[in-house]
């Protein structure tokens, strides 16, 4: 299993809620409350929307990597 730690570091690192995410981002809250308890994953066009709107890569996301930088 993928873990999500980063995503919700950053959501919470950059003052955010997953009310406010869900709002900008137009996922629903209760994915984003499956994703928090481990029910399910985010689907990868999920996740590309996620790290546009978080300002970071989805290896960060996912754990693979601890630098949240987007490499461009």
């Amino acid at each position: 299993m993928v873990d999500l730690t980063n995503l919700f570091y950053r959501i919470k690192a950059l003052g955010m809620t997953a009310k406010k995410v869900s709002d900008d981002t137009g996922i629903s809250t209760g994915n984003i409350s499956d994703w928090k308890s481990g029910r399910s994953m985010p689907t990868a066009p999920k996740l590309v929307i996620l790290a546009d709107y978080l300002n970071c890569s989805v290896d960060y996301l996912l754990g693979r990597t601890d630098n949240p930088e987007v490499n461009k």
